[in-house]
């Protein structure tokens, strides 16, 4: 997820879903009612759930299960036969490596350095995929699930913007509290049911290859929170949210003033150290459950000891000893509510240093997945199955903490330690998966490539302004060399997995490019007469504050959006639709379009897209009037994204974050690699969802955009290694007999 896109939502949205009311109502609920009752389907709402009622819980379902699987069995031997009865494949593997970038895989691929691709490149099919307009992950990934360009699936950016008040609202869901309460002393206990919605419409492929009795497994993509019913595993990915109700806020707590200062993405707290000992607290969800709200906070103590290198911590009933540079294991936090109710929470401890100063970093506050707060797949316990089975692991649908490398709370080494542990855990989750789907469909996506190379792309140009300002890692020059590595073995290990029987895709939503300067659109717009700040103010502070909006006609919201302020549709609206507001939009479209820097010498922006011209699904009208397509080297300001005006167009980008993909969408195709032997003409990410259904002889809708990759029976699939192996054997066996001859 976007950088400044995580700091909007960690701003708006604790103060504006009220997500803990709708975790306590679902604990009361599931507090007063009969267990039988407790599960609480996809879009439901959240629940939270006590050990005993998630023990109780699991134990009646397991004896259900033990049961009914005969039943179960039978029929699925009868509809699985149908199933496949038209199938060209037993299985498909998808592997999504978020952000991969073709040039960088072909420049690998020359060297040498991924032999498990380029094998793939060779013998398979490897090509440029083109991404969606806009190139931001959560509206390619949605396209990819569905088939579908954007206005068919209504996610246009990570944001949606509120026409009533201008600001944005996290656009894969809504979330909003009980309508009734019922008074009880100080506290207040909800009587109806909150509301979680999930934003993004159309169908995924797994659920109509679900609706065929073709089972899947799908593991952390983007834009599948809250989890939907479908034939198969979930377990969400990006936009779930962490226990606070924010995309990600880590704690930092230090003995030095100067370093307590506001950190963008997290909390700082000022800590004195009395003796041996530092009396804290961990700041959690905030009780909604009480009349007057406030934050649970769970009381924290450290101890130091002769060692001065290491500390103990004592914490929600448990204490656990801290070595400096190192991270402990999850720990489970529980945050009491009142009424006997808890809600549970995990996170990972990082002892920064004890001398001179002492300086502390956790995580977000992760929902435990053994007990989770909310659904976090489907079916409900599925993500309790993966922690018995694994233990626990990180559920935060953006997990590796940009924010706090950015910051310059985590060293970059122990950002890409953290980073690679949460993806071990999913390639655990991943070969499970495989193993136990022998037919079928699996599709894990790593979020590790794109958040990575986010951050660590300035090592890769020294002109960089950010290598410049942030550059401190000895071998940074090497980690994107060493992350496209780890990528490859990855295939190489799958391959090992897969028969002739089996269809391997390896693809990316889009690709890279460095994020050098920034373009300040709100400021352009307000400098060229086309956003209007209040009488005697020069500059907007965030989300717009001092904006006119009585004499403003456009406005730039997310990261590649403008809005015109129409009239009947914004709240203060004063573009006619119709003739003015078309006008308006060619206005921009020439003046914005070949925008140069000056100072620089080149063009920022390569050119604006009208979406009444390549949008034409049902959502259209939630879409940006306008998007905007950035050159190479150029993307949204920081100040841009969150809605503050001033007189400043361009600025360098000194921040780690050195590289994006929200520019002009022809810049930053994806990759599309697949063993199967095919000669695709500019396959586009839309064409997934249709080529899979096709492998598996499912019909395909009319609805989608996509189109089939498969023109005639596949040519040919790409050996495993195992059956490599299996058929060198043969050869020299074949060999050494007619020698003997």
């Amino acid at each position: 997820m976007n950088l400044e896109i995580r700091k909007i939502l960690n701003r708006i949205f604790p103060r504006r879903l009220v997500i803990p009311e709708a975790l306590l109502f679902f604990s009361l609920t599931i507090f007063l009612t009969s267990t039988a009752e407790a599960y609480i389907g996809p879009g439901a709402g959240f629940a939270f759930l006590s050990s005993f009622l998630v023990f109780f819980l699991t134990f009646f379902l397991a004896i259900f299960s033990f049961l009914s699987w005969p039943f179960r069995l039978l029929f699925r031997m009868i509809k699985g036969r149908k199933a496949y009865q038209n199938s060209r494949v037993d299985r498909v593997i998808i592997l999504g490596f978020d952000g991969l970038d073709p040039e960088l895989a072909e420049k690998f691929m020359a060297e040498g350095k991924l032999p498990n691709l380029s094998r793939l490149k060779k013998e398979g099919t490897f090509c440029k995929l083109q991404t969606t307009t806009p190139a931001i992950s959560p509206v390619a990934w949605s396209s990819f699930m569905t088939g579908c360009e954007p206005s068919k699936h209504n996610i246009f950016d990570f944001l949606s913007r509120n026409p009533k008040t201008y600001l944005p609202d996290l656009s894969s869901a809504r979330i909003g509290p009980p309508r009734k309460f019922l008074p009880l002393g100080k506290y207040r206990l909800p009587l109806s049911k909150p509301e979680i919605r999930l934003m993004r419409k159309s169908q995924p492929f797994w659920k109509i290859l679900g609706d065929q009795g073709i089972f899947s497994t799908i593991l952390r993509v983007p834009i599948t929170f809250p989890p939907e019913k479908f034939a198969g595993h979930l377990l969400s990915g990006m936009c779930l949210p962490d226990l606070k109700g924010s995309q990600g806020t880590f704690l930092f707590y230090t003995t030095n003033p100067e370093r307590v200062q506001k950190k963008e993405g997290g909390e700082s707290l000022l800590v004195k150290r009395e003796g041996d000992t530092i009396n804290t607290f961990i700041s959690g969800p905030e009780n909604s459950l009480l009349k007057k709200p406030e934050e649970i906070r769970l009381p924290m103590t450290i101890k130091f000891g002769s060692d001065p290198d290491k500390v103990t911590v004592k914490v929600s009933g448990q204490g656990f000893e801290l070595q400096k540079g190192a991270f402990s294991p999850w720990i489970k936090l529980s945050f009491p509510a009142g009424l006997g109710m808890k809600v549970r929470g995990i996170a990972r401890f990082y002892l920064l240093s004890t001398q001179p100063h002492f300086e502390l970093y956790i995580t977000p506050l992760n929902i435990d997945p053994e007990k989770p707060a909310l659904p976090i797949s489907h079916p409900f316990i599925y993500s309790s199955y993966l922690a018995k089975l694994f233990g626990s692991y990180v559920t935060l649908g953006e997990a590796n903490d940009t924010w706090a490398l950015n910051e310059g709370v985590l060293p970059e080494e122990a950002f890409l330690e953290l980073a690679y542990s949460f993806h071990q855990d999913w390639e655990k989750f991943f070969f499970n998966a495989l193993k136990k789907t022998r037919k079928g469909l699996v599709v894990c996506v790593f979020e590790t490539t794109d958040s990575i190379q986010h951050m660590f792309w300035r090592y890769l140009d020294k002109t960089h302004p950010a290598y410049q300002a942030t550059a401190r890692l000895p071998s940074g020059a090497r980690v994107l060399e060493e992350l496209y590595v780890k990528m490859d073995e990855l295939v190489g290990r799958t391959l090992e997995k897969i028969d002739q029987k089996t269809c391997l895709i390896v693809m990316s939503d889009h690709g890279f490019k460095p994020f050098r300067r920034g373009v300040n659109l709100n400021s352009w717009l307000y400098l060229n007469g086309y956003l209007s700040l209040k009488d005697g103010v020069e500059q907007s502070e965030e989300w717009f504050k001092q904006v006119d909006w009585t004499k403003t006609r456009a406005y730039a919201l997310g990261l590649a959006g403008i809005y015109l302020n129409l009239k009947g549709r914004e709240e203060n609206g004063i573009v006619e639709p119709g003739e003015e507001s078309q006008k308006l939009k060619q206005e921009l479209i020439e003046k914005l379009s070949g925008l140069k820097d000056q100072e620089k010498g080149q063009v920022a922006i390569n050119r604006l897209i009208d979406t009444e011209k390549i949008y034409h699904g049902p959502y259209r009208d939630n879409a940006p009037d306008l998007i905007v397509a950035y050159n190479h080297g150029y993307r949204a300001s920081w100040d841009s994204v969150t809605g503050k005006v001033n007189r400043v167009v361009f600025e360098d980008n000194k921040k780690a974050w050195s590289a994006d993909h929200c520019l002009d969408p022809a810049l930053v195709p994806g990759v599309f690699f697949t063993n199967l032997k095919l000669d695709p003409k500019n396959p586009s990410i839309m064409d997934i969802a249709p080529t899979v259904l096709e492998l598996f002889g499912v019909r395909v809708p009319k609805y989608m955009d996509g189109k089939s990759l498969l023109t005639e029976e596949p040519k040919k699939f790409v050996l495993s290694q195992k059956e490599l192996k299996e058929k060198e054997g043969k050869k020299v066996k074949s060999h050494g007999k007619r020698k003997n001859r």
